[in-house]
């Protein structure tokens, strides 16, 4: 092949790789309504048919005051229609000083920037990225937003109260701005308003962005903060809201949306970047497309042949065939209008063809939690994600009467009411969604391939090492760790979970490590240190109070000198740890010119006369400086 056939096929495959190549979620971070805030826990609440829906909380706005007691009195302008919906506890709650920002500065941060500040570090934490690890790097950020309730709050100041800190805290493009400012991230930023689809628009310029290397991993999602009673009026005059709150999705029942709040983030990379990597895949982002509805029957109105164009048009940057895909997870807004458009469209694109005993399984996270609207559609990734990762289908709630305007008898589709095992062959899901304003995405997802384990399958001691910036956090992480494991959610083997602890994590000031064999002596590690925790806790405070956001303090490492040195040294670190193993071969690779030999087999005693030889200064010196050196890059990838 010549040179120019080589750069033309170089081409071709860069071009493939643009459009084609899979994106990886290889890590997410969320609160959802119903107290959902880890992955395991969010799926045990969706495989048990849980919902997180529940009464306006009354901090919010006056309730009773705002409330319509019937269809009647909610015509009335000013009046709320429903009384429930899914929210957040807590959102006036936040860590200004974990995420370096003084408390005047806090006071005027949209809490829809706190989530996503939060929602991003554990995102990344879930993903075993040290946050820090990041910083000048080409990550992308692109997040979902459309709330503007902060900023109505804000607009009541007088003009003497106004504060500079205002702009950057309430406005849309700084609650991602903020992000890459945080984590010091060079790549892409984008805060994207396209009303109810807006996170999944998001997460497909952010594939987009991946796949043209605009940059290396990316975050994506979205978020969406109600506490202010304005857009439930609106919302009421335009009959948008159901009674009670809930979203009766495909029911004979649906009357309306049940508005919720929530955040969501995806930590994305290329496929072949997540494997080389070593990163746990959770799902592949296979093929997006987005769209308008263009000159429908009104401009709230869905366009059900636009639905199916997105969703064909998803299946064609996924190079796959409608009959590839056996799950759908619908926008399922629980509207009399939205609802028949979206499932004809599903029909036509998934069930035409297809045979009454292998139909499409519609369902929609919406009637768990509500409709997060800006975060809706991070949310139904985050279900299919979840759902492709454990082979199951999570049961659709609030379905008891379909609805009589979709014509069943006449569609392959399945709406399930409980749990079940996910349908023989591969496992994919299309997610779709579309906003009141027009915009329509789709986006299709696949298992992940089986990834390697982190930590190979060594039985020796592993080290685990938990840190936070004050011992409240602290104390509260080991809290975490103890309930996970007894509560059988930590799966993951004792080396894979230990080196998470280490190199996964940012490293502060506060610290409990200790070297483990079995789970049996983790589990008492932790009891042991929530004791002591507890204890100097309640302690009456006898020093100056900690200041969580110190620099941790500068270590140097001491090691002996000559006439240390034996045979066999580090071979055990050797065969253990890659950060040792990767650092003595570098060493070793330095020194064989000077040498003419290799240092790491008169270490090991693979060398004849390698006894002889380490006795000799000339070889003495250079092995110790390996192992000290390899010893300390050991201890430095610990944290």
């Amino acid at each position: 092949m010549s040179q120019a056939d080589i750069r033309q096929q170089q081409l071709l495959d860069k071009l493939l790789r643009e459009k084609y190549e899979p994106i990886a979620i290889v890590g997410m971070g969320f609160r959802f309504p119903g107290g959902n805030d880890t992955p395991a826990g969010f799926a045990e609440f969706l495989r048990e048919g849980r919902s997180g829906t529940g009464p306006i909380p009354p901090d919010r706005w006056d309730v009773a005051g705002l409330a319509a007691s019937d269809d009647a009195e909610a015509s009335i302008r000013g009046r709320i229609r429903t009384q429930g919906g899914g929210f957040l506890d807590g959102i006036d709650q936040f860590d200004a000083r974990f995420f370096n920002i003084a408390p005047k500065e806090a006071n005027y941060i949209d809490p829809h920037h706190r989530l996503l500040l939060e929602c991003a570090w554990r995102a990344l934490e879930h993903a075993n990225i040290d946050p820090h690890s990041l910083k000048d790097g080409d990550g992308g950020v692109y997040i979902g937003i459309a709330c503007v309730d902060y900023t109505i709050e804000v607009e009541a100041l007088r003009y003497d109260e106004l504060d500079g800190h205002i702009g950057t805290g309430t406005s849309h493009s700084s609650a991602a701005g903020r992000l890459s400012y945080f984590l010091g991230l060079r790549g892409p930023c984008i805060a994207m308003d396209t009303a109810c689809s807006s996170s999944l628009v998001s997460t497909h310029l952010a594939m987009q962005g991946l796949r043209r290397g605009e940059c290396g991993i990316a975050l994506a999602g979205g978020v969406n903060v109600v506490h202010h009673p304005r857009h439930h009026i609106i919302f009421s005059q335009a009959n948008m809201l159901a009674r009670d709150g809930r979203c009766k999705t495909f029911d004979e029942r649906a009357d309306g949306y049940g508005r919720s709040e929530g955040a969501g983030i995806l930590v994305l990379k290329r496929l072949s970047d997540a494997l080389r990597d070593g990163n746990e895949i959770m799902a592949l982002l296979r093929g997006s497309a987005i769209a308008q509805d263009g000159a429908s029957a009104g401009l709230t109105v869905p366009s059900g042949p636009a639905q199916e164009m997105v969703m064909r048009r998803a299946l064609t940057s996924a190079m796959l065939k409608a009959g590839d895909v056996n799950v759908v997870e619908a926008h399922g807004t629980g509207t009399p209008l939205g609802d028949p458009i979206e499932m004809s469209a599903v029909q036509a694109v998934f069930g035409a063809g297809r045979a009454a005993t292998d139909p499409v399984i519609v369902g929609s996270v919406k009637t768990n939690l509500g409709h997060m609207e800006a975060a809706a559609g991070v949310g139904g990734i985050i279900k299919a994600a979840l759902q492709l990762q454990h082979g199951e289908v999570y049961p659709h709630l609030n379905f008891e009467t379909p609805s009589p305007q979709i014509p069943w008898a006449r569609m392959s589709v399945q709406v399930p009411t409980t749990r079940r095992e996910w349908p023989a062959g591969p496992r994919r899901v299309m997610v779709n969604s579309f906003g009141f304003s027009g915009i329509i995405a789709a986006i299709l997802l696949e298992q992940a391939p089986q990834r390697p384990s982190l930590a190979g399958t060594d039985n020796g001691p592993a080290l685990f090492v938990l840190s936070a910036r004050s011992k409240a956090a602290l104390r509260g992480l080991v809290q975490q760790h103890l309930l996970r494991l007894a509560g059988g959610q930590a799966t993951e083997s004792l080396a894979d979970l230990c080196r998470a602890t280490q190199v996964g994590r940012a490293h502060f000031v506060h610290r409990v490590a200790k070297a483990v064999r079995t789970r049996e002596d983790l589990v008492a590690f932790l009891e042991r240190s929530a004791r002591e925790l507890d204890a100097e806790a309640a302690a009456p405070a006898s020093s100056p109070a900690e200041s969580p956001g110190r620099q941790a303090p500068r270590v140097a490492f001491l090691f002996s000198g000559q006439g240390s040195q034996s045979v066999g040294m580090g071979q055990g670190l050797y065969r253990r740890f890659p950060a040792f193993r990767e650092a003595l071969d570098a060493c070793d690779t330095g020194l064989q010119p000077l040498l003419n030999r290799s240092i790491r087999a008169v270490m090991f005693g693979d060398e004849p006369q390698a006894e002889a030889l380490l006795k000799q200064t000339a070889f003495t010196q250079p092995a110790l400086f390996a192992l000290e050196y390899a010893t300390a890059q050991l201890w430095r990838s610990f944290g």
